[in-house]
């Protein structure tokens, strides 16, 4: 398998990020060894907050929920998905599939051993993340899904057509753009130069590249068994679970991705569930504060 790693210089002086990384070895399904980057701060005896981004981010995306949640007592570790920030890019796209990605990402929770968790994830950090649960339910208290959803081949609306169309037709997604895209508040320069640092050209995109086609809308998507029986398990999750979507985000809020975690999941009844005024896709840029308030209260709502 052709693997690469982009360059650690490309991580230095980042606007608004210091943070030290760490690593953790996976193995890929034909047995390469793969290195995924994860960042864990504030105390080690603290249950852990785990922050799952989506695409085309990288944990960047946390830089300034860290700092607070870990303010406010709490153990935080955000993860880098497989091909994304500083973890490792295979480059043949084929390698990336939902069910490879939810392997890589039980395999790195084994091995650190986490547990007491309270999972926040936004979009395929949820559309993955919520797949760790049927088999590593037993370590995670509590669910906050933020502009999320976890499909099941019923098909798509025109915004999913449209991204999958622009996504297959490029060289290199224009990661800035796309964030900023997804966004309502102004990003600067600095900061559009920190999601664009992964990725010094295109051949480093694979995994980015190939996360709409893995979106499990289409009937035949080979994600969609998996999905199903997610959502088998997930309808008899008694945990918390809670949601938090933007009000301007095109891709779940307007598709009403929120409504079936809402009534389909015992744990999420009753839940104070929140819709965030003038924040889009990527909620933690448009809303940081709140985010950090809303998760810090949900933990000692009900301290598992």
């Amino acid at each position: 398998m052709e693997i690469l790693r982009t360059p650690d210089e490309r991580f230095e002086g980042l606007t608004d990020y210091d943070f030290a990384p760490h690593y953790r070895q996976v193995t890929a399904g034909d047995g390469s060894a793969l290195r995924l980057h994860f960042l864990d701060e504030g105390p080690r005896d603290a249950a852990p907050v785990l922050l799952l981004h989506g695409n085309p981010a990288w944990c960047y995306l946390y830089r300034h929920m860290i700092p607070a949640l870990v303010a406010r007592g709490h153990r935080v570790v955000a993860l880098d998905l497989m091909g994304m920030g500083r973890s490792d890019k295979p480059v043949d796209q084929g390698v990336f599939t939902l069910a490879q990605h939810v392997d890589w990402m039980g395999q790195w929770l084994v091995a650190e051993d986490l547990s007491g968790i309270t999972l926040f994830c936004q979009d395929w950090g949820g559309t993955a993340g919520l797949n760790l649960l049927p088999p590593h339910g037993d370590r995670f208290d509590r669910v906050v899904a933020s502009n999320t959803g976890l499909p099941v081949g019923k098909g798509m609306n025109k915004f999913l057509e449209d991204w999958l169309a622009f996504s297959q037709s490029v060289d290199v997604l224009p990661v800035g753009a796309l964030l900023q895209g997804g966004t309502t508040r102004q990003l600067t320069p600095g900061e559009v130069a920190a999601y664009e640092a992964p990725y010094p050209d295109g051949s480093y995109q694979a995994s980015a590249k190939r996360f709409p086609m893995l979106i499990p809308v289409q009937p035949d998507n080979p994600g969609v068994p998996q999905a199903v029986a997610t959502w088998s398990y997930l309808e008899t999750f008694q945990k918390p679970f809670l949601t938090v979507f933007g009000d301007q985000d095109p891709v779940a809020y307007k598709a009403g991705a929120h409504r079936p975690f809402q009534t389909r999941i015992p744990g999420a009844l009753g839940q104070p569930h929140r819709v965030l005024e003038g924040a889009s896709h990527f909620i933690q840029e448009d809303a940081p504060d709140e985010l950090v308030a809303i998760i810090d209260a949900f933990v000692r709502a009900d301290p598992a």
